[in-house]
């Protein structure tokens, strides 16, 4: 689910809707479950598959944060900590990295003569993989380096793994600095919530009306580069550095005022 969709309008106005009903009338438990709720249906809205990715890391994080708390000998902690981050790596380099490996294996493999073929997996890419394996491992780090009290509410961790304001696309943010925020009570700002909606659609003009028509002068010189003269070239490199940067900060404009109100 992408943030310049109807879906997702859709999605964030339910979402907006129960959050608050539920921080108002219910317990941080019940209100946690929502947005556990809610960011699994963002991230599983393309490939429900993909979840079982997403909830396999949050369990090896969250239970190597109860071991490693759970001992002070040294080289026990060690162990619980390579773990998680041994696990993580591993998802991240087999489906970030196998397909280029194999690829360009074949491809040497044929220069050198060989006809026989290493055999590509044609595996897909989970979206925001290295974000979330990156924001959950950095929960065993922090409690490895005592700046965090391991938590033993699954539900909160859960939580702060699957917050897909900034699940598919970050930023990374440390355990330490937004796992408390998961275990507090929050009450609805007008003022903020108002700020929020205006930084919101500032964040849609960027994207949708900037980035997306520069991306209409910069796109075709992209594809036939040798159509173009020098002047052209130069003001198609313009139009994309332009477009990259309102494309990023757009999203960024999305993202914070979301994770706000």
């Amino acid at each position: 689910m992408t943030f310049t969709t109807v879906t997702f309008l859709v999605f964030i106005l339910i979402f907006f809707t129960g959050y608050w009903f539920l921080a108002k009338k219910t317990s941080i438990t019940l209100r946690n479950l929502f947005m556990i709720a809610g960011g699994y249906v963002f991230y599983g809205w393309w490939d429900w598959r993909f979840l079982i990715l997403l909830i396999f890391s949050s369990s090896i994080d969250f239970l190597s944060g109860l071991a490693i708390g759970s001992t002070e000998i040294k080289w026990r902690r060690k162990i619980f900590l390579a773990l998680s981050i041994t696990v993580n790596l591993a998802l991240l380099g087999f489906f970030k990295y196998y397909e280029f490996f194999i690829t360009s294996t074949n491809d040497i493999l044929r220069q050198l003569g060989y006809t026989g073929s290493t055999h590509a997996l044609k595996i897909i890419l989970p979206v925001g993989l290295s974000f979330y394996t990156f924001q959950s491992m950095s929960y065993a780090l922090d409690v490895y380096k005592r700046k965090l009290a391991p938590t033993k509410n699954i539900i909160d961790f859960f939580a702060f793994v699957s917050f897909f304001p900034q699940l598919v696309a970050g930023p990374i943010e440390r355990a330490v600095h937004m796992l408390p925020q998961f275990a507090s009570k929050k009450t609805f700002d007008y003022n903020i919530a108002a700020s929020g909606l205006r930084m919101i659609l500032w964040g849609l003009f960027k994207k949708m009306v900037i980035a997306d028509t520069l991306a209409s002068f910069a796109d075709p010189f992209f594809e036939q580069p040798l159509n173009y003269n020098t002047p052209s070239a130069w003001l198609a490199l313009g139009c994309f550095g332009f477009q990259i940067y309102c494309d990023f900060s757009g999203y960024c404009d999305w993202v914070c005022p979301v994770a706000w109100i």
